[in-house]
């Protein structure tokens, strides 16, 4: 029997696609009302789990946006971790350094091959629409947005191989070399990391398109 979702847990998968958001904004999305979610708010506060910053909006009062903290976004599990981690730590003290980031380049290019398999020939609408749905299987927790013309933007608030990442940084650029790959008509830039701090990873895609 599959065990019902609590309240807190919607707010804290809510500020995981959404990564900064008013309380209001949250009561509304889940149809809950401002008071019952003020006091979520607080418990998970107290918790750890979320934290807020004031901000201050003309001359009427703060508005206050709330963000989970580090121990928020690790109530979601990812595919991989620590294992991963002592894998490619192992292998560099066997073969080098050098040698494991040569393993993680080959890696990332027979993913691109695999994943220029699945987009296919398609619009870009299409291949963008057809790539969030391969990295929301893996754990990304990704979405496509329009930008301007011929511009999209591709969130990941979830990145599935974050304990790697940050021991190996070097895969988040076999990522965007990628994406570029399998994306041969556009250009590639990254404009969010979570490596820096930032809530979210994010990608510029500009088309070549006139």
């Amino acid at each position: 029997m599959t065990k019902p979702v609590s309240t807190k847990q919607e707010i804290l998968k809510y500020l995981l696609e959404s990564p900064e958001a008013k309380a209001q904004k949250i009561a509304q999305t889940l149809e809950i009302s401002p008071q019952a979610i003020r006091r979520h708010l607080k418990d998970l506060e107290i918790e750890g789990l979320i934290e807020y910053e004031s901000v201050q909006v003309g001359m009427g009062r703060p508005q206050y946006l709330y963000r989970l903290t580090k121990q928020g976004k690790e109530r979601f599990p990812t595919r991989y971790g620590e294992f991963a981690v002592s894998f490619l730590d192992t292998l560099s003290q066997t073969i080098g350094e050098e040698q494991v980031f040569e393993v993680l380049r080959k890696q990332w290019e027979r993913k691109a091959a695999d994943y220029q398999e699945h987009l296919g020939q398609g619009s870009i609408e299409e291949r963008l629409s057809k790539l969030v749905q391969l990295r929301k299987e893996e754990g990304y927790m990704a979405e496509i947005y329009p930008h301007s013309a011929n511009k999209f933007i591709l969130l990941e608030h979830r990145c599935a191989i974050s304990e790697v990442a940050e021991s190996y940084p070097s895969v988040c650029g076999n990522e965007l070399e990628m994406f570029s790959a399998i994306l041969p008509d556009c250009i590639v830039e990254r404009t969010h990391w979570l490596n820096n701090g930032e809530h979210t990873c994010g990608y510029l895609i500009k088309t070549s398109s006139k």
